[in-house]
């Protein structure tokens, strides 16, 4: 007799401390061969990868102008939230992720994209 696996509504992965993440800043996170930028905007938090899609960019060491982070590297911006290209010479969507804040830390589900422009970013695989 085969048993089927516990199910998850949700597959969360701890990322940080919600108060490790300054107001209107991001910080980036190594978690499970993922690397991350989260970003704590207002009383927000949303993740996203944290290398831009056009270069090897840290994203989290950009630029946060509203919802905008601009990449420090060739100046091309996403838009945080949906990761929606804003300004070339990006052309691709960044990923991003479905974001919990549970208890005073951010979790994200891994395999849930936060926006359907998302979607169709291809999937960090783990180094």
């Amino acid at each position: 007799m085969t048993t089927n696996p516990p199910f998850k509504l949700l597959d969360l992965l701890e990322l940080c401390p919600s108060d490790s993440v300054a107001p209107n800043s991001a910080a980036k996170v190594e978690k499970d061969g993922l690397t991350l930028a989260v970003y704590h905007l207002g009383d927000e938090f949303y993740v996203t990868d944290d290398q831009c899609t056009h270069g090897p960019g840290s994203l989290s060491e950009g630029y946060i102008d509203g919802d905008t982070i601009e990449c420090d590297f060739h100046n091309g911006a996403f838009n945080i939230r949906t990761g929606e290209v804003v300004t070339p010479p990006c052309m691709v969507p960044l990923r991003t992720y479905a974001v919990q804040v549970i208890d005073g830390k951010v979790y994200i589900d891994p395999n849930q994209p936060a926006f359907a422009a998302a979607q169709a970013c291809p999937k960090q695989q783990a180094s």
